[in-house]
């Protein structure tokens, strides 16, 4: 063979190779008979095609000494910047990257509002939004990495915790109580789940004055059971992770409601695309107790139309690149390129979605 002959070679095993590590890892055969667990937390609707996809490799580049723990928040600016919030030895940490993956600084070490990091989120004029429910704030950073704006107050020690089985204070406009995830609307509002414990939707004004909230915490119409994501379209419709009671609720921008979607499993984390055709992913996030009897049955990130028809579904419950170990974040900026925060592999993935034909047509 001559050095043409073996060039070539090394170039088609090169390439062999890295299309073996971008493509994902087939799905585990699905378990015929399933337990009361598994059906709590199996999606129900039916003959959702699926969307091919891959992954973009290990690509978020570290410097040394610097890990990452549970990636609870992933979010990109206009610069496609990557902004991860994330849970480490260290407490919660803001690390920046560029769109490639490299690390280029860390904002707010040492604050006073990290604690128990839960999400990140860039706004249109490209400020950054920490969301804390370890110390009860929402902070407003400037692109420059300056904290401008603060809701909420971390409790201090002398007030002790909630001890299990008490009541739970009632909830006040600008006290949170393990808050989850913000969002905004075409004019600046800023919408909160609030989240773990109150189980409401807080609206405020651009500047941070409460207008109103919704919802209290249970199972009944009205009530949230762990709002754990939240998101608003482009009319201002509000979009609420109903987690534990397997639904999202849909409400207007004065927090009446007015859809329920039921099909999709237990969403932990929303995102809805830009652009004039916006899309909806919900993810039904495998739970972080690393049960792999539930595992077998969620994991998978839906596509869906505003209105709640599914376009399809991609992905499954596991630890290899391309599987998704306990989904907590999605930045969908990029319709078909999506930033996963993951808190089970402690790892962030680019996923690059391939529709075809069969995922044109939305299903119930």
């Amino acid at each position: 063979m001559n050095r043409f002959s073996l060039a070539g070679a090394a170039l088609l095993l090169s390439t062999t190779s890295l299309l073996a590590q971008q493509a994902p890892p087939p799905a585990p055969p699905a378990p015929t008979t399933l337990t009361p667990a598994q059906l709590a937390i199996k999606a129900t609707a039916q003959n959702v095609p699926e969307i091919p996809y891959k992954h973009g490799g290990d690509f978020i580049k570290l410097p040394p000494n610097l890990y990452l723990g549970e990636s609870v928040g992933v979010a990109r600016n206009s610069k496609s910047e990557i902004f991860i919030y994330t849970r480490n030895g260290e407490g919660a940490r803001l690390l920046k990257f560029d769109k490639d993956g490299k690390f280029m600084r860390e904002i707010g070490r040492g604050s006073y509002a990290f604690a128990m990091a839960h999400a990140v989120r860039v706004d249109a004029q490209d400020f950054i939004w920490t969301v804390d429910e370890g110390t009860n704030t929402i902070v407003k950073w400037s692109p420059e990495g300056r904290p401008v704006m603060i809701i909420g107050r971390r409790h201090e020690p002398i007030e002790g915790t909630i001890s299990a089985g008490l009541p739970l204070p009632p909830a006040t406009p600008y006290n949170f109580n393990r808050p989850t995830d913000i969002a905004w609307d075409a004019a600046g509002n800023i919408f909160v789940s609030d989240g773990y414990n109150n189980g409401r939707v807080v609206k405020y004004n651009k500047d941070g004055r409460f207008i109103k909230s919704y919802g209290t915490r249970g199972r009944e119409a009205g009530q949230f059971n762990t709002v754990h994501g939240i998101q608003v379209d482009a009319a201002g419709n509000v979009y609420a992770a109903d987690r534990n009671n397997g639904r999202i609720q849909v409400l207007d921008n004065d927090l009446n409601p007015k859809a329920m979607y039921t099909n999709v499993g237990r969403p932990w984390s929303l995102c809805i695309t830009n652009g004039p055709h916006q899309y909806l992913y919900s993810s039904n996030s495998n739970p972080d107790t690393n049960n792999s009897e539930t595992a077998a049955v969620s994991g998978e990130i839906y596509k869906m139309e505003l209105d709640g028809r599914i376009v399809g579904k991609f992905g499954h419950a596991g630890k290899q690149l391309g599987e998704f170990a306990t989904t907590h974040a999605i930045d969908c900026r990029n319709e078909n390129e999506l930033i996963i925060g993951e808190i089970i592999s402690w790892r962030i993935q680019k996923i690059f979605l391939q529709p075809t034909a069969s995922t044109t047509t939305s299903s119930r």
